[in-house]
């Protein structure tokens, strides 16, 4: 019955956008119905992290967390920061230009220079060196966070770097991604999963920024390589702990206000979700940060909070469960006293202020100048010694690579596999085989579904029933089933905006004989998380899905999961066969997309408006996963793109009504795809061919005028 109206469906499309009138009308009224309520979404997000956060291991002896420690070294580098090319960037030589000295203050200079934390990738740094060397000295890596105009310019970090300079230690000032110098479109933390899309690891240029910074360190004469520090504020606090942990030459460590346990940043203190590096996809699965803490001992390490802090981090309750975490590891070595705290209350604010500072030249002189009574916490006045920042730009290279750049050079020979097969039987076996894989890729799920009617109204001839869906151990849907008269057939309608904003749709495909289910799943809709952000109105749905992500699901998977099984249920509950999909949006399309390519039975045509013609669109407009979180599901490029998700819903048809000039080019094949099932269809330019009957009239009149003079 669904075939038959295909082509009101393509209308509906063309018309989605009509304006409304001034007054709600029935159809309004009911897709604004509250059903699940403002928060059950979340709540369905916080059990699902909730029982997939890692617990650290139970060890009673330090032989046994050794082993323990490996292991998540180990797994850590290769299955989450070394993906894909990250392997080859880790592996390729990467250069180091030395550019020009400045003076410094008394005792100190300042060597510029210029490193690639991956080929092409070039990171400012700056070495402040000591005048007098001799022998082997202690080095810090100066890591800094989210000061996007300042950067490695901050004051506070260049009064940090003065002072250990002044004490005898070579430090080196390192521009973090995003800012300071680097602060470009391209390195916006949230496009570092440009490069997860293609299946490669957007968390490595992050690694290998801070571990090649070691490099050059470590390769002065003058370091001493068993006293190697790295201390940095918020972000540099991230850096600091994820460094210092999976690599094993960091013999001291100093995050500042910069990380805490998955278990406090999902149920009451969202900001401390942070950016997509401090949750790279599929961590979760291997370790919390109460592991990488813990991973630590037994070598000296210095964790620093601020009790009042008004960013994220604050002392209370940050702190507590990554003490709780490492402080049985460091005992089980006899190194109690190498795990130290220090928690600031003047400012008490988010800083890395002189009493912070103080505390890490404790940590300094207690563990690498033991005995040296000349050795002082005090920090040594120099403010008239901080420079400005065009003093300390460092020349880089005119075209930088950044993520942009990087992903759009990956995805130059993606999807791997992208030539489809020109006979059917080849066709089938390697839809067979390529669904498969795109269920791995998205980890897809086939949810049971228990619905519960939770009321219904009627009013001028429009019937609505509200439909609560419980799909699997975790997930609750809204659905509204709209009808008028007796339907013929069954239509999900779903849309970026939510169903409340989409009443025309709706009403169009009820003009065309259909039943329609308006759904909003996880994230659209009534199904939204956590609103907006207060200070920015940014919304911040995609920082739960990063860090469902980390812990191992994909939002895309879930999403495409949850519209597959609305499928199957409404199939077996109106028993008038496969259902079809109308999706209005980029995002709403692709889960259409995926979801209908995994359910080959319950889920019949798709009709999407504003769809994408190539994932690669993504990266040429330099889009970020803030934007459109679910469309970065990590290696989704590397095997598919629109057109070969198109062909894995083939025969069924896919229409793609008011299609873009990219879609249109890339999708232009797709008729001939058809053709190798034996069908007459082109997803660009008709609906559904006409059944029988109209086909054979059509060929008669053909003949017709054939005949005619």
């Amino acid at each position: 019955m669904f075939r038959q109206c295909s082509w009101l469906l393509l209308l509906l499309a063309v018309v989605s956008s009509t304006a409304r009138a001034a007054d709600p009308s029935p159809v309004e009224q009911a897709l604004s119905r509250e059903i699940i309520g403002p928060r059950q979404a979340l709540l369905d997000v916080q059990a699902r992290i909730e029982a997939r956060i890692p617990r650290m291991p139970k060890v009673k002896t330090a032989a046994e967390w050794e082993k323990q420690a490996q292991r998540i070294r180990g797994t850590v580098l290769d299955r989450v920061v070394f993906r894909g090319e990250a392997a080859a960037w880790r592996d390729a030589k990467c250069q180091v230009k030395w550019l020009d000295t400045l003076a410094g203050g008394p005792g100190y200079r300042i060597k510029k220079l210029r490193y690639e934390a991956v080929p092409g990738l070039w990171i400012p740094a700056l070495l402040y060196e000591p005048e007098k060397l001799s022998g082997k000295v202690a080095v810090m890596l100066a890591v800094n966070g989210h000061d996007g105009k300042n950067g490695k310019a901050a004051g506070y970090k260049q009064m940090r770097c003065i002072n250990l300079a002044k004490r005898g230690m070579l430090v080196l000032n390192v521009e973090w991604l995003g800012m300071g110098q680097l602060n470009k479109p391209g390195l916006k933390h949230y496009c570092m999963n440009q490069l997860d899309l293609c299946g490669s690891s957007g968390l490595a240029p992050y690694y290998l920024s801070m571990t090649r910074g070691l490099d050059v360190l470590l390769s002065l004469p003058n370091a001493d390589a068993e006293r190697v520090a790295v201390s940095g504020l918020s972000g540099g606090g991230w850096q600091t702990i994820f460094v210092s942990s999976l690599d094993p030459r960091v013999t001291l460590s100093n995050p500042v206000a910069g990380y805490s346990s998955f278990r406090v940043k999902y149920r009451d203190h969202y900001k401390d979700l942070g950016d997509s590096e401090q949750a790279p996809c599929d961590l979760g699965t291997i370790a919390d940060y109460t592991h990488l803490t813990a991973l630590r001992a037994p070598r000296p390490t210095l964790l620093t909070f601020n009790a009042k802090d008004n960013c994220c981090f604050e002392a209370g309750y940050a702190l507590p469960p990554l003490l709780d975490a490492a402080q049985p590891i460091f005992k089980l070595y006899g190194k109690e006293k190498a795990l130290r705290t220090h928690i600031n209350d003047d400012p008490g604010t988010h800083n890395y202020e002189k009493d912070n500072r103080q505390a890490l030249y404790r940590m300094v002189g207690d563990f690498f100048y033991p005995g040296d009574k000349k050795f002082s916490a005090e920090e040594i006045p120099s403010d008239k010694e901080i420079k400005s920042r065009e003093e300390l730009d460092v020349e880089l290279p005119e075209h930088n690579a950044d993520f942009n750049t990087l992903a759009l050079e990956l995805a130059k020979k993606l999807p791997h596999a992208p030539e489809l097969p020109k006979d059917r039987s080849a066709a089938e076996k390697w839809q067979k085989t390529q669904r498969e894989k795109l269920r791995a890729i998205v980890h897809a799920e086939n949810f049971a579904v228990q619905a519960t009617r939770t009321g219904s109204t009627e009013k001028d001839g429009l019937k609505a029933t509200f439909w609560k869906l419980r799909l699997g151990e975790t997930w609750t849907l809204p659905v509204v089933e709209l009808t008028r008269g007796q339907p013929r057939g069954t239509a999900i309608l779903v849309n970026d905006a939510g169903r409340r904003a989409d009443p025309v749709s709706a009403e169009r495909l009820m003009q065309a004989g259909l039943r329609v289910l308006a759904v909003d799943l996880l994230s659209f809709g009534e199904s939204k998380l956590m609103g907006e952000d207060l200070h920015n109105k940014q919304p911040r749905d995609f920082l739960l899905a990063l860090l469902l992500a980390c812990l191992g699901d994909r939002p895309l998977g879930i999403q495409a999961s949850e519209l597959a099984a609305v499928a199957r249920w409404s199939q077996t509950e109106h028993k008038q066969g496969p259902v079809g999909v109308a999706a209005v949006g980029p995002r709403m399309s692709l889960i259409a997309l995926v979801a209908a390519a995994l359910e080959e039975r319950a889920i019949g045509r798709l009709v999407l408006q504003g769809t994408l013609g190539s994932l690669k669109e993504l990266l040429e407009q330099n889009r970020s996963v803030d934007q459109l979180p679910e469309m970065f599901c990590f290696g989704l490029l590397g095997a598919f793109d629109v057109k070969q998700l198109s062909a894995l819903v083939a025969p069924r048809p896919v229409l793609l009504p008011g299609a873009g000039e990219r879609a249109r080019k890339e999708l232009v094949e797709l008729h001939t795809w058809y053709a190798v099932f034996g069908r007459t269809f082109d997803p660009l330019h008709a609906p559904v061919p006409p059944d029988a009957k109209e086909r054979e009239t059509r060929k008669h009149e053909s003949s017709k005028t054939r005949k005619s003079p």
